[in-house]
C-alpha cells in the first residue's frame, strides 16, 4: 500500500507562525505535525509520496528518517490545488492508495478502518459544519461534497483523507479551476463517486491545523492520553499533580507547582517558584523564570519567559524572549469570544479565552502588556511597558537618544 501526503499548500491562515515555514512542521506535543501523521501510517503503508512546494527543505528536515516507510518527495512547482498536486503522481500509482493532508492530525485506527473498503473517505462530526466541506451520504456511501455551505445538510466534515484507486485519474476533466486558479481533488472525488461506491468512514479523532489556536485545541485532547514520565531533575519542594512528562536534562527548581496534563521538553530550566498549569506544552531548551505562570499554552523550542510574567491560552514560537513582567491578557472584560484578523478579515475564533500568537524570534520589553488575540510577527519587539493593542507586524520605533 502507498500513501500520498499533501504538503505543498500555503499556510496564510496560520500567520504569523508560518511566515517563514510551513504549518506542517509546527510542533504538536513537541513532534512536527507532518511526522505525527507519518507515525500513524507505520504498519499501514510501505511507500509514501510527499508532495512539497517552496518549503521542501523544512518538510525534509521535519521528517528526517522514517523507519519502515520509503519516502519519495515530489515537487509541485506552483501551489495550484490539491487536485493538481495528485496529478503529479498519475503515472506512479497503480494500486489503491491513501491521500492525506500533511497539516491535519489523524489516528491510525481510523486510517486502518478505511482500508477495509475498496474506496473510502474519512469524515468527522463537527459542531460548525458551515466551515468545512460537508458530506452528504447515500446510505453508507458518499453522494456529494459541498464546500462551506450556508445551510449544511449534515454535520459530517470532510477530513481530507481518502482511499482511492487509480481510476480516480479518469475523472480529471471534472476539475474546474476555482476563482484562485486551483484544481481541487474534491471535484475528482465527486465525479468518481457517481460511478463507484466510496464508503464514508466516521473518524474518532481528527484535528485540522487551520488557525494558530488549532494547536491549543489539539493539545487539549492529545494530552489526556499521556502518562507521567519524568527524566529530568526535580529539586526539593516541587509539587507535581496529574500526568506530567519532563524531558532529559531539564531542571525543575524549588517551589515550582506543575498541574498535569503537561509536557516539558529536554534541557529546560523551570522556576524557581513557577506555576505550570494544565494543557501546557513546553519545547526543548526553554527557560521559564522565577514566579512565571503558564496556562494552556504552547511554547516552542529555545524560548525564554522572563520572571514575573503571565502567559495564558497562547502559542509562542521558537527562540522568542518575553521580558520580565510580560503580561498576556486572555479574556475580554465583556467575556465575549475573541476576534482576530485572518487574511485581512476579522474572524470570531469561537474561544472565550485566547492570549497572544507570538512568532519566532520575538522580543518583548519588560512589563509589556498584550491584549487578547493579538499577533506578533517574526522578529518584532516591543519597548518596556508597551501596551500591544493591535497586531504587531513591525517593531516599535525607538526614540534616538
Amino acid at each position: 500500500m502507498k500513501a500520498v501526503l499533501l504538503c505543498a499548500g500555503q499556510s496564510k491562515r496560520m500567520y504569523p507562525l508560518t511566515i517563514a515555514k510551513p504549518k506542517q512542521v509546527l510542533p504538536v506535543v513537541n513532534v512536527p505535525a507532518v511526522m505525527r501523521t507519518v507515525q500513524q501510517l507505520k504498519g499501514l503503508v510501505k511507500e509514501l509520496y510527499v508532495i512539497v512546494g517552496d518549503h521542501e527543505n523544512h518538510i525534509k528536515n521535519a521528517l528526517g528518517k522514517t523507519n519502515g516507510i520509503k519516502v519519495v518527495y515530489v515537487r509541485q512547482a506552483k501551489p495550484l490545488g490539491t487536485g493538481h498536486a495528485l496529478l503529479q503522481l498519475k503515472d506512479k500509482l497503480h494500486d489503491s492508495f491513501l491521500v492525506l493532508n500533511g497539516d491535519d492530525l489523524y489516528a491510525k485506527e481510523d486510517l486502518k478502518k478505511m482500508l477495509q473498503y475498496p474506496a473510502a473517505i474519512l469524515a468527522k462530526t463537527v459542531h460548525d459544519p458551515e466551515n468545512y466541506g460537508v458530506l452528504t451520504k447515500d446510505g453508507a456511501s458518499l453522494k456529494k461534497i459541498t464546500e462551506k455551505p450556508k445551510k449544511p445538510t449534515s454535520k459530517l466534515a470532510n477530513t481530507g483523507a481518502y482511499l482511492l484507486t487509480p481510476d480516480i485519474f479518469l475523472f480529471k476533466s471534472a476539475m474546474k479551476k476555482t476563482a484562485r486558479g486551483e484544481l481541487e481533488l474534491t471535484d475528482m472525488v465527486q465525479a468518481y463517486a457517481k460511478k463507484n461506491k466510496i464508503r464514508v468512514v466516521t473518524a474518532k479523532f481528527w484535528y485540522p491545523l487551520t488557525f494558530p489556536w488549532s494547536i491549543l485545541d489539539a493539545h487539549h485532547d492529545l494530552l489526556k492520553d499521556i502518562d507521567s514520565d519524568i527524566k529530568g531533575t526535580i529539586e526539593r519542594f516541587v509539587t507535581i499533580k496529574g500526568d506530567v512528562v519532563i524531558g532529559r536534562g531539564t531542571v525543575v527548581k524549588s517551589g515550582t507547582y506543575i498541574e498535569g496534563p503537561a509536557v516539558i521538553g529536554n534541557n529546560c530550566s523551570i522556576g524557581p517558584n513557577a506555576y505550570i498549569r494544565g494543557s501546557t506544552v513546553v519545547g526543548d531548551d526553554c527557560k521559564i523564570g522565577n514566579a512565571v505562570e503558564i496556562k494552556n499554552t504552547t511554547i516552542m523550542n529555545g524560548t525564554n519567559v522572563g520572571h514575573l510574567s503571565y502567559v495564558g491560552d497562547s502559542v509562542i514560537g521558537e527562540h522568542a524572549n518575553l521580558g520580565a513582567g510580560t503580561m498576556i491578557a486572555n479574556l475580554r472584560h465583556d467575556e465575549k469570544t475573541i476576534h482576530t484578523p485572518v487574511k485581512g478579515k476579522l474572524i470570531d475564533t469561537g474561544r472565550r479565552k485566547l492570549g497572544a500568537i507570538i512568532a519566532d524570534n520575538v522580543h518583548t520589553g519588560i512589563n509589556t502588556s498584550i491584549y487578547p488575540g493579538r499577533k506578533l510577527w517574526p522578529g518584532t519587539s516591543t519597548l518596556p511597558s508597551e501596551v500591544v493593542t493591535k497586531d504587531l507586524q513591525s517593531s516599535t520605533k525607538r526614540k534616538k537618544s
